[in-house]
């Protein structure tokens, strides 16, 4: 702040002059397509091809056979050229049920078995009890329980009848006798698999015999000819369900065993999941659990997660939805937003806590154990495992198929086995630019014969005017006269086509495939930005060329070519020894203007986001020269840059009193005007070759 100066003295002032440009935000594809697997109508940034098979996965079986989706294929070539993120927008059929997860429930250790003994009088002097402990060895939390058997006498007799015998002291009263019989069984209750204590507060007392053991183990154990009884198998304590949508996930067997002779599940997969529950500690409530991969078994586990340390009680910082998480995606395809149910945000890459049913709440004591003997019933089972069922089946996971040419041969109105409809439910889920950031958006397999997908493609990137479409032209087998026909049903500077098909090698299939040509797109455009910038054009020898192209569908001659590009459809050309190559720019445009061009249009899109980046934080600020001329400082040294990196010829900022005059001001305006001179490309190079004489002289 200025100082006033009136009297001598020293006066400092300041000039901030540290604004500096930022860089650019890299901003990548999106993709809207079916997927093998993931949460579908969610939008999901991925950041390379691994995490997006992790996430979505890549080959499926149909009848005898396996196929890919275009959409992995897209993702495979956009990060193999240099993208940096993809936006995965899974889409399912409108019938399917987006919320239906797979899920599965961990049962609880159970309540364990007692008996009352001695509920009408109290044993006297010479009293006799016996407790016999399992007979078969079952096998319950970490003990094995053997046959046990043990004999008490209330007897102050030097002779008993046998050495198995348990002398248990003597008192005056029959209550003495009661205490001293339960502190003589509570001192080998980890043998007998009991635990005693005094029933009643007054005469006649009574004794309390509880099993250690949760569940039914208990149910086995007798005390003077009385069997414990009330061991039953737990309830559900934790119901787990599983991120990735769709029957895929299931791997529960119904009707029938469910794991083999190995351990391993019958219909488990790489790309399911199983959960086990191997330590529970019945003290402190502590429990563990790992997500093992669906494929493994029990000689060779393949751990994925391991969560430990975890409890039932939500007062506590270790609960189990707190640390796995239990929030879950519902998308609302019609208004384009996606809320989340749950508190927690999910901390697992496999797995969400669906429901707690056995929670307890304020279970601890001040020593960190529980309060009450029977709360451990609701612990999980240690060495419990259990598998997913009950994920939604996809009705469209079977395409129309060609075995010869792959998935594609599908109509406008079938495409890779999914409508239209089904393809705007996913373009709906993008229409917010400020949730979700992209500037080029693919949808492999919708063409311009799909006028319903297309035309809302179109209108979410126009609406948006921060990215570009890509939109296939027509079905495998399309005519170059047809492909024109297509092209001419549409118009925006905001879209682009290309012709013909190409062949590519799918890895998981082990075989080629033919794919739409947006599906190889993506990863012309990622090169191109990579190797100069968005405003050079994608196409030509330098940046066009598409080397994991195997072959193209047909190979479009110059005649062919000057069809096309006059009908707005970007040739794939073939040239002998280079290879497929792009040999086009066009936007879908039909008036002639500099926005006619792919590389203009992406200009465009970039100088919108970084200009609009800088005027947002003007929002709210004082309209005053300082913050004009901020504004001004922050974008001149970024116009001038893109001068020095071929995009622009020239360009001028005005934001000053001219056009923020007293009225707009006055309306809590700020205008700002861009003036640029976009460079153009050289599309048509002509060379004329001029014979003279001998002996003539060249033109100077």
């Amino acid at each position: 702040m200025a100082e006033v100066i009136i009297s001598p003295g020293v006066f400092q002032q300041e000039t901030d002059q540290s604004f500096y440009t930022a860089n650019p935000q890299v901003i990548g594809a999106a993709i809207v397509g079916p997927t093998v697997k993931g949460s579908p109508f969610v939008p999901t940034y991925v950041t390379s091809y691994n995490q997006f098979v992790t996430l979505y996965g890549d080959i499926f079986k149909s009848g005898s056979y396996y196929y890919e989706y275009f959409t992995s294929q897209a993702a495979k070539e956009y990060f193999a050229n240099g993208g940096s993120t993809m936006l995965i927008t899974k889409i399912i059929s409108g019938s399917d049920g987006a919320s239906t997860y797979a899920s599965s429930s961990v049962i609880g250790r159970g309540p364990v078995a007692s008996a009352s003994l001695f509920s009408t009088a109290n044993p006297t002097n010479g009293s006799i009890f016996s407790i016999t402990g399992s007979s078969d060895g079952i096998l319950s939390g970490s003990v094995l329980l053997t046959p046990q058997i043990a004999t008490f006498a209330v007897t102050s007799s030097a002779t008993l009848p046998s050495a198995s015998w348990i002398r248990v002291p003597t008192g005056t009263t029959g209550l003495d006798n009661l205490n001293n019989l339960i502190a003589a069984i509570n001192s080998r209750q980890a043998t007998l698999g009991v635990r005693a204590e005094l029933s009643g507060s007054s005469s006649p007392y009574g004794l309390y015999l509880t099993s250690i053991y949760p569940g039914i183990v208990g149910n086995q154990i007798y005390a003077s000819g009385s069997a414990l009884v009330g061991g039953a198998t737990g309830s559900q304590t934790v119901v787990f369900e599983a991120l990735a949508w769709g029957d895929l996930m299931n791997n529960t067997t119904s009707g029938s065993a469910n794991e083999d002779g190995t351990g391993g599940l019958i219909s488990g997969s790489k790309q399911n999941v199983r959960w086990e529950v191997p330590y529970t500690d019945p003290i402190t409530g502590l429990f563990t659990v790992i997500v093992r991969r669906g494929s493994d078994n029990v000689q060779q586990k393949d751990v994925l997660e391991t969560w430990t340390n975890l409890s039932l009680d939500p007062l506590l910082p270790n609960y189990v939805s707190r640390v796995i998480g239990d929030s879950k995606p519902v998308p609302d395809v019609v208004n384009g937003i996606v809320t989340f149910t749950g508190n927690f945000a999910n901390k697992s890459q496999y797995i969400r806590v669906a429901s707690v049913p056995g929670v307890i709440g304020d279970s601890l004591d001040n020593s960190g154990n529980f309060k009450t003997r029977t709360v451990s019933q609701y612990l999980p089972l240690e060495r419990s495992s259990g598998s997913f069922g009950g994920g939604k089946a996809a009705t469209n996971m079977s395409p129309l198929m060609n075995e010869t040419i792959g998935i594609g041969t599908d109509t406008g109105s079938n495409i890779q086995g999914f409508s239209q409809a089904d393809y705007v439910n996913g373009f709906n889920m993008l229409t917010d630019k400020d949730a979700f950031q992209f500037n080029v958006l693919l949808a492999p397999g919708v063409g311009l014969d799909a006028s319903t997908a297309a035309t809302k493609m179109i209108n979410v990137v126009e609406n948006r005017g921060d990215s570009i479409a890509i939109i296939d032209n027509g079905i495998y087998g399309t005519s170059v006269a047809q492909a024109v026909v297509n092209a001419s049903n549409q118009q925006s500077s905001y879209a682009a086509t290309y012709y013909p098909w190409v062949q590519l090698y799918s890895q998981g299939l082990g075989k080629s495939v033919w794919c739409p040509p947006s599906t190889v797109i993506g990863g012309v455009l990622a090169y191109n930005d990579t190797a100069t910038a968005e405003w050079f054009a994608p196409a030509g020898l330098n940046r066009g060329g598409i080397p994991s192209v195997i072959k193209a569908e047909r190979r479009v001659q110059q005649t062919d070519r000057d069809i096309l590009y006059n009908g707005r459809v970007n040739p794939i050309a073939t040239f002998p020894g280079v290879g497929v190559t792009v040999w086009g720019q066009k936007t879908l445009q039909k008036k002639p203007s500099a926005l006619d061009r792919v590389n203009v249009r992406r200009l465009m899109i970039s100088l919108k986001q970084f200009i609009g980046g800088v005027a947002r934080t003007l929002v709210f600020e004082q309209n005053t020269t300082a913050t004009r001329n901020r504004f001004v400082a922050q974008v001149n040294p970024y116009l001038s840059s893109v001068v020095q990196r071929q995009g622009l010829y020239a360009y001028k900022v005005v934001m000053d009193a001219t056009n923020n005059t007293a009225d707009v001001v006055d309306r809590n305006q700020l205008v700002g005007q861009i003036y640029i001179q976009p460079t153009k490309t050289a599309e048509f190079v002509i060379l004329n070759f001029n014979i003279l004489p001998t002996g003539a002289t060249f033109p100077a």
